[in-house]
């Protein structure tokens, strides 16, 4: 079973930051478009962000543009989601995707995805 590892979250205050990371065991992520995905309690699944395999494209959710940089390292073979000015509205658990690089852009159609890992806004 092909596995995306998470880390990076936690219970943070609004206003602060965090960093969530992304890699595997199993996947040569260069080959990969590379996208992050949450779910907060009671909603559906949604889009945060995605990454293009050669850093060239990202798309960002309209309610994160601006807060959340997405990046990645195909040297190490991991990618990441920068999150600032964390508000309360951004809790939820936070997945690591990927699908096969195609050369059409960043889209949705994920194949891979996380178990996911925790992020809380409260004060």
């Amino acid at each position: 079973q092909v596995q995306l590892v998470e880390s990076g979250g936690g219970l943070v205050q609004p206003g602060g930051s965090l960093r969530l990371s992304c890699t595997s065991p199993d996947l040569t992520l260069m080959f990969y478009d590379i996208g992050w995905v949450r779910q907060a309690p009671g909603k559906e699944r949604a889009g945060v962000s995605c990454i293009t395999s050669n850093s060239r494209n990202t798309v960002s959710a309209d309610s994160v543009q601006g807060r959340f940089p997405i990046s990645r390292d195909n040297g190490k073979n991991t990618g990441d989601l920068q999150m600032n000015s964390l508000k309360p509205e951004d809790t939820a658990v936070y997945y690591c995707a990927t699908r096969p690089l195609d050369g059409m852009g960043c889209k949705d159609d994920y194949v891979f995805f996380g178990q996911g890992t925790q992020v809380t806004v409260s004060s």
